[in-house]
């Protein structure tokens, strides 16, 4: 998956954020007048909009003689893509996973505990007891491995 510009960014924004109240999508009109405070001409949004579409990034319809742009998938998927798109980059994803795991806050965490609870109660994959124990650890800080020159005095 691409990653966005400045530009591309804003205008799945507005897509994104126009999706509870208009879910067949929005014309280039809309998109450049909520994107009025950058003062851009109306033929930059449409071949943006255009781009995106080749990219995959929205889906367009024809609506008599303009189109109706929506994106393709959802902010949270996206953004979830260049998640596992950064962990593709080389190295070890299990150490990149660690580390991310260790960097979050512990809500961030129990909502990662809670999802994968989800997931593996769905898939039957565990025992009730063996996913409780796993889920219900302390949530109230994060530990982290201590910084090489604290290892060092230990």
């Amino acid at each position: 998956m691409t990653r966005l510009g400045d530009l591309e960014r804003a205008v799945m924004d507005v897509l994104w954020d126009s999706v509870p109240t208009t879910s067949d999508g929005v014309t280039v009109r809309e998109v450049a007048d909520a994107l009025a405070g950058r003062e851009l001409a109306y033929t930059t949004v449409m071949t943006v909009l255009d781009r995106l579409a080749g990219k995959g990034m929205v889906q367009r319809e024809r609506e008599g003689r303009a189109w109706r742009y929506r994106a393709a998938a959802s902010r949270e998927a996206y953004i979830a893509q260049l998640m596992l798109d950064a962990l593709d980059l080389g190295g070890s994803r299990d150490a990149a996973l660690v580390r991310f795991a260790r960097s979050v806050t512990g809500t961030e965490a129990e909502v990662l505990r809670a999802a994968l609870a989800a997931d593996a109660a769905a898939a039957g994959s565990a025992t009730s007891g063996e996913l409780t124990d796993r889920v219900e650890a302390p949530t109230d800080r994060v530990v982290r491995p201590p910084v090489a020159d604290e290892a060092a005095d230990r």
